[in-house]
């Protein structure tokens, strides 16, 4: 409440300026108010400094420029090593691989050559990658390179390390990656031509041969137009190829039949590992369709006139024309029987197999080293050479097949697979089979005209 003077004063004010109506000086009053709020809202508000009335401030500072020649100087001064990286080609030398190495050490040279260890550099592999670090006068500070089991141990790196005035040499198992790889090929004049075009390693072609071998006679019943996919291990280091592995799976249309094949040994199988249809059966036949992996039959199980005696009799057995030294594998598996010379066989292998089964393989030129009689043998293992001994008018293999010692037409006789995948091996190989399905598909698609091989 205001003192009843100041009212008074108040009104008096406001009669002066706004007249002395009730309706005015509720106006006036209100006014008066607005315009308080007014003066005192800018009277709070913050003011900010105009950019160009603040002052400049700049800063000179003195930078040394860098002396190249000094820099160069200290370079030259200070100890410096040099990479150099090459691949061995047909026909180097030690010598020669050095100097594209930039090596110039004649100590080092000797002691890759007098050294255990070191001397496995001097296994001049064409395509091998060796890698070296030398001193700029050309002193070899360190060398190292992989080496390559085809025996089927673990490859392993050797470096070789300079330590003062002296070189030792260590090794140690390659630390490898693995990786899958697809390949489809189609023939047109051979096997290994398809592989070469599709960049198959020989290795993988070579099991692929293994893998069919109990249904095509690769020898005599491709045709041109057949097909083929292979999914197939390879192992790498840093990079660079190092060699190939297992076939994983294959699949191979012969004369518009498809066989197809997946390695299966996962843990837990109690069959343990092989090839097997999709169907979860085993491909490993009890024989081979033939002991040689490429050749020709140039004498049937028929009769015939002997080509020595001139006398019209049966052939008892099967001929395959080879040239001498073509290894001979056995066609199953079982113990040795017979091994030495008879008459007309020459040299000759008897093997005995399960269910009075045997085979005999002769006209040898040589037997395995170590092969006599009890000993074991697997499908597939090498227990000769074709030769042209005994009764023999050109280097061939005379293949028989026995059952109760009774000569059969081994080209004819049907022999069961082996054992079918049952329970949870079964289950599990059906998983990898759908994995392998998709991989096919992504080579080629599927044809249904093509039949399905039966088993």
């Amino acid at each position: 409440m205001l003192p009843t003077d100041k009212f008074n004063r108040l009104s008096s004010s406001n009669k002066l300026l706004f007249g002395s109506s009730r309706k005015t000086r509720v106006i006036s009053v209100v006014a008066l108010i607005l315009a308080a709020c007014a003066f005192g809202a800018a009277g709070v508000a913050p003011m900010a400094p105009d950019p160009s009335d603040l002052p400049i401030r700049s800063v000179t500072e003195q930078l040394a420029i860098p002396n190249l020649s000094e820099q160069l100087a200290k370079l030259q001064s200070d100890d410096q090593a040099f990479l150099h990286e090459e691949r061995v080609r047909s026909g180097d030398t030690l010598a020669a691989l050095l100097t594209r190495l930039g090596v110039s050490d004649d100590a080092a040279a000797a002691f890759i050559k007098s050294d255990r260890i070191a001397h496995g550099v001097m296994q001049l592999k064409a395509g091998r990658s060796i890698l070296a670090q030398t001193s700029k006068d050309g002193s070899l500070l360190r060398l190292s390179t992989t080496l390559t089991d085809n025996s089927g141990n673990p490859e392993k790196n050797i470096v070789i390390l300079r330590e003062g005035n002296r070189f030792k040499a260590v090794e140690a198992p390659a630390q490898l990656e693995r990786r899958i790889e697809m390949r489809a090929g189609e023939i047109r004049s051979s096997l290994f031509a398809a592989t070469d075009t599709a960049q198959i390693p020989d290795g993988v072609a070579s099991q692929l041969v293994d893998m069919f071998s109990t249904n095509i006679d690769f020898a005599s019943d491709l045709r041109r137009g057949d097909q083929f996919n292979v999914v197939y291990e390879t192992f790498w280091q840093n990079g660079e190829y190092v060699r190939s592995g297992r076939v994983l799976a294959g699949e191979f249309i012969n004369a518009g039949k498809r066989y197809q094949s997946v390695w299966f040994d996962e843990p837990g199988n109690k069959q343990g590992g092989g090839y097997y249809s999709f169907d979860g059966k085993s491909l490993k036949k009890a024989f081979l369709k033939s002991p040689l992996e490429f050749t020709r039959i140039s004498s049937g199980f028929a009769m015939r006139v002997h080509p020595i005696s001139g006398q019209w009799k049966q052939h008892k057995g099967v001929d395959f024309a080879a040239p001498i030294g073509t290894p001979i594998r056995a066609s199953g598996d079982g113990v040795v029987d017979f091994v030495g010379t008879q008459n007309g066989y020459g040299n000759v292998i008897v093997l005995k197999h399960w269910n009075n089964y045997s085979t005999a393989y002769a006209h040898m030129s040589r037997f395995t080293s170590g092969l006599r009689k009890g000993s074991k043998v697997s499908q597939g293992d090498v227990i000769g050479y074709v030769g042209m001994t005994g009764w023999a008018t050109g280097p061939h293999l005379h293949y028989e097949f026995r059952i109760n010692n009774e000569p059969r037409d081994p080209m004819s006789i049907d022999v069961p697979n082996g054992h079918a995948l049952a329970g949870a091996d079964l289950q599990r190989f059906r998983n990898t089979v759908t994995e392998i399905k998709h991989r096919f598909a992504l080579l080629t698609p599927q044809d249904n005209n093509i039949q399905l091989a039966s088993k």
